[in-house]
């Protein structure tokens, strides 16, 4: 497979991702709480893709001991971190201020990836990177209506970024340890739930199962769509993607979630998200330019201009 192919994973699954608004308002308006649809999300996830790895191949549950501080990594202090943070920063502030809060984990993936990694911070890379922050904020409209500061909002908003961006941290950890992309996914959720299950107040969400007002379908859309669905897709396409890279590239994660408001929740587009919009795929077209290689001079080439000097001198 070739690495645009990669990149094209990683573009759907930040679309996918994009859709998880649509889930999250049914769901709320059933009356659930952030934390039981994050539960729900987590605890989902984890059984189908503990299916998946008993159809495929079972010897992928099994993981060394001493690498467990991976899966725990993206568990808990990715997933579990950040849907926590998110929420709050959403109750604290506003759903536009989050929005830019939580893609500052561009800039911490490109910043971690840098030393950990050895990845190079290239022109193109940084140019790409400003040009997504600028869409991101354009997109969430905050630059037309006055934004809702609230300390500890933004403390809550950045640690869902380091949060989100930690994910992409951790599974490249895994990767390079040889495990399965299957497994890093399984585990993942299997620990998110485990860490969720205090938080997430299972009696009033088991009241609302038995009232029968849980909407089922959007259940099913936000484990398979919006969950399981990305996850494996962007943790495959790593496979062959700088964590940098990948990080702008499922930046159409904003962009999906205004197209989404646009057509099905009838929300206003006006320049300025139009404009943002541009300025994300612009970056996401920046970084997929092939690179220009330099023609390689060979002692043959090099010798030849030498020879047809001394035919001319003749």
């Amino acid at each position: 497979m070739k690495k645009s192919l990669y990149a094209l994973l990683i573009l759907l699954a930040g679309c996918m991702w994009g859709t998880m608004g649509l889930y999250v308002r049914h769901l709320t308006a059933a009356g659930m709480t952030s934390m039981q649809i994050s539960w729900i999300r987590s605890i989902g996830s984890c059984l189908l893709f503990a299916l998946i790895l008993l159809i495929k191949d079972r010897s992928l549950f099994r993981f060394r001991l001493r690498d467990i501080w991976c899966f725990l990594g993206t568990g808990i202090a990715s997933v579990t971190v950040f849907n926590y943070c998110y929420f709050q920063t959403i109750n604290l502030t506003s759903l536009s201020v989050a929005a830019i809060l939580l893609y500052t984990a561009p800039v911490i993936v490109m910043l971690l990836s840098a030393p950990l990694f050895k990845e190079k911070l290239t022109p193109k890379k940084l140019i790409a990177l400003a040009a997504t922050m600028a869409g991101c904020v354009l997109v969430t409209g905050v630059l037309t209506s006055a934004p809702v500061l609230n300390p500890l909002g933004i403390l809550t908003g950045l640690m869902a970024g380091f949060g989100y961006a930690l994910y992409s941290i951790f599974s490249r950890y895994a990767m390079n340890r040889g495990y399965h992309t299957l497994t890093i996914n399984f585990y993942t959720f299997c620990f998110s739930a485990l860490a969720l299950t205090p938080l997430a107040g299972l009696p009033g969400l088991f009241g609302i199962i038995r009232e029968g007002q849980a909407p089922w379908l959007w259940i099913v859309l936000l484990i398979l769509i919006a969950s399981v669905g990305p996850y494996l897709l962007y943790t495959l396409g790593l496979t062959e993607t700088e964590n940098g890279k990948a990080a702008i590239l499922a930046s159409t994660e904003p962009v999906m979630a205004a197209f989404l408001g646009i057509v099905v929740f009838h929300e206003a587009m006006d320049w300025m998200t139009l404009c943002g919009i541009a300025f994300v795929l612009g970056a996401i077209v920046l970084l997929n330019l092939p690179v220009r290689s330099k023609p390689v001079q060979t002692e043959l080439s090099k010798s030849i201009p030498d020879q047809e000097k001394e035919e001319n001198h003749d």
